[in-house]
């Protein structure tokens, strides 16, 4: 029972529910949630992703979760390293067998361009400097781009992939300052690892003022409707001023770490946002 609990808890079921809903707010949009077979492969096939990419991560990244995220099945050792590892594989091989059964374009997007990126970003690309970022915030994306595919309708799904992009870089990048020290240690050569915290927070602060303009365009150019607009200003425009008084006061990791938690919640505002526009 103690293993089922710490499997669960290495798959990380915050980010399970947040992938999955962007199949369901996906369906939503365009109309499909009588595609009742199409959402659930759509669901797996995302979750199975989600849940494989976060338990290679604790994997690969044990020397900084020592330090960093110390309450993390591994670290605490309530896991084995071994087990991870085939938990990994086998949620790769799940969403890899359903992901062949859909439409083509969404085959293509989840096991030819999500998947790689996934297994590339976590053994070669996570401390690089930016690219990092970048990568983890597209694949969080393609979830709107894949489920656009597999219900027909990729088009539409452009604004809400590029709006995850945008807000994901912003989050990754606060998560890498709060990570600074375990980063540090283990190695990893993140932007705050090589240029500090108060420089990172200059960064951070710009992204999110550009984040913040970048919420509007959406209702501007008429694709959402004032629903969005004023769901995304309440629950996420606010938030984001709260954040940069934070590292304005102090870029420190334990500000950091709030702001990141924050930016968490937001996450579901956001999809809510896109939702009611």
């Amino acid at each position: 029972m103690n293993k089922l609990i710490a499997s669960i808890k290495l798959l990380r079921p915050v980010n399970l529910i947040l992938s999955g809903t962007t199949v369901l707010i996906s369906a939503a949009i365009v109309d499909a949630l009588h595609e009742e077979s199409l959402i659930l492969r759509g669901l797996i096939v995302v979750v199975a992703f989600t849940g494989a990419s976060n338990a290679l991560n604790d994997y690969l990244d044990l020397d900084a979760d020592l330090i960093n995220r110390r309450e993390r099945p591994l670290p605490k050792e309530d896991l084995s390293m071994k087990s991870a590892l085939v938990l990994s594989v086998i949620l790769f091989g799940v969403g890899t067998a359903l992901a062949m059964t859909a439409p083509k374009l969404s085959t293509f997007i989840a096991v030819g361009i999500a998947m790689p990126l996934m297994i590339a970003y976590n053994i070669r690309l996570k401390g690089t400097l930016l690219i990092g970022n970048a990568i983890v915030s597209a694949i969080l994306g393609m979830a709107f781009l894949f489920s656009g595919a597999l219900f027909g309708a990729v088009n539409r799904m452009i604004t809400p992939a590029l709006l995850t992009f945008a807000f994901t870089l912003v989050r990754e990048f606060i998560k890498d300052m709060a990570d600074l020290e375990g980063d540090r240690q283990a190695g990893t050569i993140t932007f705050p690892v090589k240029y500090g915290l108060g420089s990172s927070a200059k960064v951070a602060i710009g992204m999110m003022l550009v984040l913040t303009v970048l919420l509007f365009v959406p209702f501007a150019i008429g694709i959402y409707s004032s629903n969005y607009l004023i769901t995304a200003m309440l629950g996420i425009g606010i938030p984001l001023a709260y954040i940069i008084s934070l590292l304005v006061k102090s870029p420190s990791t334990n500000n950091c770490q709030t702001s990141a938690r924050v930016l968490k919640v937001c996450v579901f505002v956001g999809l809510l946002a896109v939702y009611l526009g």
